[in-house]
């Protein structure tokens, strides 16, 4: 997509209109859980303070469904950047109307700003044009550093662009489609994806997108189940969605056309529940009692997925390959994490559940990116337009 970065903005004394993702987890006693969202708009941030812009920075937090909740404010995320950028952070009360403009108007060059949450106004989910129009009011350029969003089209992330002739992506946003672009649209080969998770149905349009595209596909997780089990294979207790089976047929039959070999487990670990992790065992597939449960890959799976990984050159990973919370059916997903950490692969990790689980594996800072995206993330490898992006293009 032919999208501009901020450096190809006219920034000097301009008010800057800039859409991040600060919807981040809250304590119960207001402090931020995880301030990795705010981190990584700190460049975007910089960047229009010191080119002696003004930033008008807006974002949602929760979903407060068009009502004003104390509870997801985001003053506190105003105080945290003040502590982040080294100098204070304003914050106005309100998005739109006399309460944001009169803050903007108190705003002199290189001073940040942070506007309530956009969602305690139904306007922004809508895509109301008068909302729309009122948030860009008190702009003369608008950036976005929301990959996380820019699946949604909503006020902030198409509304507002489409009324502002000066309009790029925020550094995040740029370094997000620089690094998906590079690992699915001309990739380095062979090219290995990864997909772990519950449900066939929950990436189904990942799967027939990749299965034509990529040279092997690791399938495991809850959703190896139902491609076991629509092979014959008889897989106990665990959940599998029996209404996909033709689906999953026709995805093997694709991929066995473009040459793409599906990975499907060989062993498991099992057990009657992931409460009961204390009688967890392995067993070869054909082999699981009726009684028990998969929740995990077994060592002979592990040790073929690392093969595959250390014969990749780009390497997509989204879902753990198992329950990997609890310490018993954790090590499939630890393992192969440290395995891609140790590739010399391009590597691009995105999932809520499989960040937490790179963490958790301690490789973060090996992994080559990692996206702040997750609906966006996903829809981005089905292969579809975001809408936040394409509002973008020049």
């Amino acid at each position: 997509m032919a999208v501009r970065g901020i450096q190809d903005l006219h920034i000097k004394g301009a008010r800057v209109f800039c859409r991040f993702d600060f919807n981040v987890p809250m304590n119960a006693d207001g402090a931020i859980g995880d301030d990795t969202r705010i981190k990584r708009a700190v460049p975007t941030l910089n960047y229009i303070i010191n080119q002696g812009g003004r930033c008008i920075a807006a974002s949602h937090l929760g979903r407060p469904k068009g009502e004003r909740r104390p509870e997801m404010t985001l003053r506190p995320v105003a105080e945290y950047l003040s502590t982040l950028l080294g100098k204070e952070v304003a914050f106005a009360s309100d998005c739109i109307g006399e309460v944001a403009s009169g803050a903007v108007g108190r705003m002199s060059d290189g001073a940040v700003l942070l506007l309530e949450n956009l969602r305690f106004h139904p306007g922004e989910t809508k895509n109301d044009p008068e909302f729309a129009t009122q948030l860009a009011s008190v702009a003369d350029a608008y950036v976005n550093d929301a990959f996380g969003t820019a699946h949604r089209a909503h006020a902030s992330t198409v509304g507002v662009p489409k009324l502002l002739n000066q309009k790029a992506a925020g550094f995040l946003m740029k370094e997000e489609l620089d690094n998906l672009g590079r690992a699915l649209e001309n990739p380095a080969r062979p090219v290995l994806a990864i997909f772990g998770g519950a449900k066939v149905s929950d990436k189904l349009g990942i799967l027939k997108n990749f299965g034509q595209t990529v040279d092997a596909m690791v399938i495991a997780g809850g959703m190896a189940n139902t491609f076991l089990a629509a092979g014959g294979v008889a897989v106990g207790r665990s959940k599998v969605e029996d209404d996909m089976y033709e689906t999953v047929g026709q995805i093997q039959a694709n991929a066995a056309r473009t040459g793409c070999q599906i990975v499907l487990p060989e062993d498991v670990v099992v057990s009657t529940g992931v409460e009961e992790a204390a009688g967890a065992k392995i067993v070869s597939l054909g082999e699981i009692p009726v009684d028990v449960m998969a929740l995990d890959i077994g060592p002979k799976t592990i040790q073929r997925v690392l093969d595959i990984i250390r014969r990749s050159a780009t390497i997509i990973w989204n879902g753990p390959m198992g329950v990997f919370e609890v310490e018993q059916f954790a090590q499939g997903t630890m393992e192969i994490a440290h395995g891609i950490a140790e590739s010399s692969a391009f590597s691009l990790v995105g999932g809520g559940d499989t960040v937490r689980a790179v963490r958790k594996a301690g490789v973060e800072n090996r992994i080559s990116y990692i996206s702040t995206g997750g609906g966006a993330f996903m829809e981005f490898l089905e292969g579809r337009t975001l809408p936040g992006v394409e509002a973008l293009e020049s």
